[in-house]
């Protein structure tokens, strides 16, 4: 059983991954949304920071050539750049279970600023461990973090949108 909480658990989480997925999802082609998901993702709570990196060659996708695409200079550009990464400045709890997350989000070595926000819960896994669980979404114009690459459509718009959700589905165990 779960329990809304009001402040984050201290002491120190670390990911279960069986439990947890970080991925992005794009507009494509102006009608439908593309998912991306990395799997190969590491993240902790530590005395009240939550810290996560993505490994960009990890990134799934069903297609080589659209993958080597998005490791290649013009997307994630993983040979100069190989993680995504997140550090919170901040987590702000509500009595109802809903969070803000503020923090600083690091793709293709580029550092924004960001807002994270969702819900956070807790719970006693199998073992008995206290767990924590994220649910958090952040939305980012890629361009901000030097990823211009862009395709015109035939009859006008763009084959991929600026605006990208981000989104982090996290449990972490009590270490």
């Amino acid at each position: 059983m779960s329990a809304i909480i009001e402040q984050v658990p201290a002491g120190n989480y670390t990911l279960d991954p069986v439990h947890s997925t970080f991925g992005f999802a794009v507009t494509h082609n102006g009608v439908s949304k593309f998912r991306g998901q990395f799997e190969r993702v590491d993240a902790a709570l530590t005395d009240g920071v939550l810290t996560g990196r993505a490994h960009v060659e990890s990134v799934k996708t069903p297609l080589p050539a659209l993958k080597e695409h998005l490791l290649g200079p013009e997307f994630f550009d993983a040979a100069n750049t190989p993680t995504i990464a997140f550090r919170s400045t901040d987590i702000r709890v509500a009595g109802d279970g809903t969070v803000e997350v503020p923090g600083e989000l690091t793709i293709r070595g580029v550092t924004q600023s960001v807002t994270a926000t969702g819900t956070i819960a807790t719970g006693q896994g199998l073992q008995g461990d206290e767990v924590v669980g994220f649910d958090l979404q952040t939305t980012v114009d890629r361009r901000d973090f030097g990823i211009g690459w862009q395709a015109p459509l035939p009859r006008g718009g763009n084959a991929v949108a600026w605006e990208v959700t981000i989104e982090a589905h996290l449990e972490l165990a009590e270490a």
